[in-house]
């Protein structure tokens, strides 16, 4: 395990209220901060404060002990890595923060990830023979930065996604999900569950994280983006990314024994499951109470049909949390895969075919910089006109709506 030396002296609290990093660019031997040690955490951090809803408190009703387990995420959240702690050879970032940034630390950014591959009759290929389907963007030499191979037909931008409430998005039940892909949709609404295989329980679950739904547990969804954002490699992620496929270079490059994350005997955890509590525990975004617009804006958002796939409330079920047990989950989505028409990256990935995205949770919509999966709508209004395939035709009846009426659901977004 592994501290920044200004988390260290500071305590976990100064990682709720942003603490910035340096972000390595292209060519550069190394991230400008460097620790070569891997410490272990401090087990008596100062506890944040008691949750007010801001973004970026903790949920209400944790225990002493899942507050602990919060601050110490949240140093680990904000942990610079370097290549002595197993940073690379291929990355996108050297810490799980300088991506999460807005409008605290475990929010959005309008940072991109790339995505390619090559589609031949029909079938996407994500040459992953060539380290596709993701573009590390960086690399600890210039010698193993990857490109995108001319092969490639299909490449696409994807931005960071807030953090927020997550924890009770994966306290849904996976039968819950199932059930609302059942239900009988209009407009030609039909919402597919994807299936995917656990990597951390090597179980059959519903996917549920991720643009894609290509993850279906915290602990997956932070040890995936562990190796492949940072090129942290773990228990559930053991072999480092080859930098375009090329395993000579890597051999070259990744002087680090894998796995780099190794648990602490002091813990009898990993950096992958501390990122993983400080997710689990952070809370959903606080609604604004809706005054007389915002109200008109709710009737409309549910008459033109965006409540059909954003689904305004499901239902945690039983857990080992008890703030997470049996609570509402007002995220405004049914963590379906739908047909996306047009505004589909055309990436295959998981379960989800190139042209379906899973419904995006609209919840504390108000604190994103940038919508829509690539980042294409800068406000609200052109998110909503930029969808298309499934939602083509909630779409349309938002067009027709009058300006006063638009205004009124884009006051009740922005209340969420």
């Amino acid at each position: 395990m592994k501290l920044p030396s200004i988390i260290s002296r500071t305590g976990a609290a100064l990682a709720l209220f942003g603490i910035n990093h340096v972000f390595a660019e292209p060519g550069d031997q190394q991230p400008r901060q460097q620790n070569a040690e891997r410490p272990t955490h401090n087990l008596s951090p100062r506890l944040p404060p008691a949750p007010s809803g801001r973004f970026g408190d903790p949920l209400t009703g944790l225990t002493f002990g899942q507050l602990a387990a919060f601050a110490i995420g949240s140093e680990e959240f904000s942990n610079v890595e370097t290549p002595e702690s197993g940073l690379g050879p291929i990355f996108n970032n050297n810490s799980c923060s300088a991506c999460h940034t807005t409008p605290v630390i475990g929010g959005a950014s309008a940072l991109f990830v790339t995505r390619f591959g090559r589609m031949r009759h029909g079938v996407f290929d994500p040459m992953a023979d060539q380290g596709g389907s993701l573009l590390q963007q960086f690399a600890i030499d210039p010698a193993v930065q990857e490109v995108i191979p001319r092969e490639a037909n299909v490449v696409a931008r994807r931005i960071t996604t807030p953090l927020f409430g997550l924890g009770l998005i994966d306290a849904i039940p996976d039968d819950a999900i199932r059930e609302s892909a059942r239900r009988p949709q209009p407009d030609g609404i039909h919402g597919r569950v994807a299936i995917i295989t656990d990597v951390t329980t090597q179980t059959s679950r519903v996917g549920r994280f991720g643009w894609k739904a290509q993850q279906a547990t915290l602990l997956a969804f932070a040890a995936d983006a562990y190796l492949n954002e940072m090129g942290i490699t773990s228990r559930f992620f053991p072999t480092e990314n080859a930098p375009n496929g090329n395993t000579e270079l890597l051999a070259l490059f990744d002087k680090t024994a894998d796995p780099e994350d190794a648990i602490n005997p002091a813990t009898d955890k990993s950096d992958i499951d501390a990122a993983a509590d400080f997710i689990r525990y952070l809370a959903p975004p606080s609604p604004i109470p809706l005054n007389r617009s915002a109200t008109d804006g709710q009737r409309i958002f549910a008459d033109i049909g965006c409540a059909l796939c954003h689904t305004p409330t499901q239902q945690t079920g039983n857990s080992d949390v008890a703030a997470l047990r049996f609570q509402p989950v007002n995220l405004y989505s049914d963590l379906l895969l739908h047909d996306m028409g047009r505004l589909a990256d055309g990436i295959g990935q998981a379960a989800a075919g190139p042209h379906e995205m899973k419904t995006a949770p609209l919840w504390g919509l108000r604190a994103r910089p940038i919508f829509l999966h690539d980042g294409r709508a800068a406000t609200p209004d052109a998110a909503i006109l930029g969808h298309d395939g499934e939602a083509a035709r909630s779409r349309d009846r938002y067009r027709q709506l009058n300006p006063v009426q638009r205004q009124h659901l884009l006051d009740f977004l922005n209340s969420i």
